[in-house]
């Protein structure tokens, strides 16, 4: 009996984890890697068509330079403040431990032509900008996961932004989202965190109509 697609894609939902117990291998080849940024580009749903997201794929040495600089611009603002100052040990491990770094942009061109276009939606062009570039991550994250990689998402914009853009040759104007780390993974992920999980049947409210004939 074969198992209803939706299920197939429901379970890859519940596999995708954060993992950062990871190992500068990969499970596929750079090709594959490629391949599945290409086809999420291509087919992720975006604001009004807009495609306005842009992502960088940082392997080998590449993925080492970029978390030089996330390193060096956390340490520049973290002296003296312990707490913080840990931070760097896990920054230490992105660079070393990993084996490579996908960089998710938006490109405001587009966004700035719908804003003129429709004013009076002016306000949440924006949002919904930062909502398409979700959806990407999400994709490949569970992708890379059904291939075996360990993911975890970071933030370090916009911290970083100006150096990475001069390190990569990267259009300045391009607004730096997310960066996805990813490897072989070398442990299973810890318990998930439900300090503030409440009940499914408190998130999901169903208001059934009468049926009409």
């Amino acid at each position: 009996m074969s198992i209803p697609s939706q299920d197939l894609f429901l379970d890859a939902i519940s596999r995708r984890r954060s993992i950062y117990t990871l190992s500068r291998k990969s499970t596929i080849s750079d090709a594959e890697i490629e391949r599945i940024l290409k086809i999420t580009l291509e087919q992720a749903p975006s604001t009004f068509a807009s495609y306005t997201t842009r992502i960088v794929l940082l392997l080998r040495t590449e993925h080492t330079k970029f978390w030089d600089i996330v390193i060096e611009a956390v340490q520049s603002v973290t002296a003296g403040d312990k707490l913080l100052e840990s931070t760097s040990s896990h920054l230490v491990r992105f660079r070393n431990e990993a084996y490579g770094t996908v960089l998710f942009f938006e490109d405001p061109k587009t966004t700035q032509v719908l804003e003129g276009h429709y004013p009076f939606l002016k306000d949440l062009f924006a949002p919904w900008s930062e909502q398409t570039s979700a959806i990407h991550q999400y994709i490949v994250w569970t992708a890379f996961s059904e291939a075996g990689l360990g993911v975890n998402l970071q933030h370090y914009n916009p911290l970083i932004d100006e150096r990475t853009a001069a390190e990569f040759g990267l259009p300045k104007d391009w607004k730096l989202v997310a960066q996805m780390v990813f490897g072989t993974p070398t442990a299973a992920p810890g318990p998930r965190k439900t300090e503030f999980k409440t009940p499914v049947e408190q998130r999901l409210l169903i208001r059934r109509g009468e049926q009409k004939l």
